[in-house]
């Protein structure tokens, strides 16, 4: 294999917490008191869609909450369900020490539902430190599947062999390697360093 030039991250789960999990998604039906396992029924019937854009965050809402009256807004489960976002610093920082460099073209390959994948890039400034957002909401595809894979490398007009990808889930790895592309499974901010060393990828000593 040649020389890294170009590094795919996941984005929930890597360089900021999950988006719309499981655990995400019980905090704010816990917040808005609503039967969990009837939630998760009709999340469960919308998520493909959802995280394709084929249903908006409207649809969603109006579908899995709002198909009956209830005592708070769509407004008020948005601004708790974005509230659920935060950084992972120490990834950010690896992730910013290598757009710096200018030596590899930073992209993400994650799924997100258009609106949460909108803000999460505004809110945590990561147009700072990526050329391209390879999103499920935005290709239509999703993971695992090869094909949002296989159109990320498409459009970046990269031979597999000179490009890692980056996730914190095994089976979210397995196309990209099939691929000819090099894999690292996101553990913690310092087994990523030494994962991307491996690589030849330095990214400075941490902080």
């Amino acid at each position: 294999m040649g020389e890294i030039t170009t590094l795919f991250w996941d984005v929930g789960g890597v360089l900021l917490t999950n988006g719309w999990d499981y655990a995400e998604r019980m905090r704010v039906v816990e917040r808005f008191a609503l039967e969990a396992e009837e939630f998760e029924t009709r999340h469960a019937g919308l998520v493909a869609a959802f995280e394709t854009n084929q249903v908006s965050l409207a649809e969603y809402l109006r579908q899995a909450v709002f198909y009956r009256p209830r005592p708070f807004s769509p407004n008020d489960w948005r601004r708790f369900m974005f509230a659920q976002s935060q950084p992972c610093p120490e990834s950010i920082e690896i992730a910013q020490a290598l757009a710096r460099t200018r030596r590899y073209l930073m992209a993400t390959i994650n799924n997100e539902s258009l609106e949460l994948d909108v803000y999460r890039i505004r809110q945590f400034g990561l147009r700072k430190h990526f050329s391209a957002f390879y999103s499920s909401c935005f290709l239509g595809v999703s993971k695992p599947a090869a094909a949002i894979f296989e159109r990320a490398l498409d459009f970046t007009q990269r031979a597999p062999g000179e490009c890692i990808m980056i996730d914190d889930r095994p089976e979210n790895l397995v196309e990209p390697a099939r691929l000819g592309m090099r894999t690292i499974r996101f553990e913690s901010a310092t087994r990523l360093r030494q994962e991307l060393a491996r690589h030849g990828v330095e990214t400075g000593a941490a902080a």
